[in-house]
């Protein structure tokens, strides 16, 4: 029986300590909008939409999906650079 608890507590371990490197090697994440094609956002796709895969068109300033944090702004698009904040249509 102590060979089994042994065994199941090396176990635990084992998985603890795995999902804590995975966890350590997640990347910080930031929202990027204007940068997704239609339908392939994240959420929150402004008014008449109601969440992820619901943008209507590509680039959509409203719309965002989340990106490897400080590489936002560096997205080039046909219709400018990604952005931090909503981009409204001027």
């Amino acid at each position: 029986m102590k060979s089994s608890h042994a065994a199941l507590a090396a176990t635990l371990a084992l998985a603890l300590c795995a999902s804590g490197a995975q966890a350590a090697d997640k990347k910080p994440m930031e929202k990027c909008y204007g940068v997704s094609l239609a339908g392939h956002n994240d959420c929150a796709a402004g008014p008449g939409t109601s969440c992820a895969a619901t943008s209507s068109t590509d680039y959509q300033g409203d719309a965002w999906v989340l990106v490897e944090k400080g590489t936002c702004t560096s997205i080039k698009t046909p219709k400018g650079y990604g952005s931090l904040t909503p981009i409204t249509a001027k």
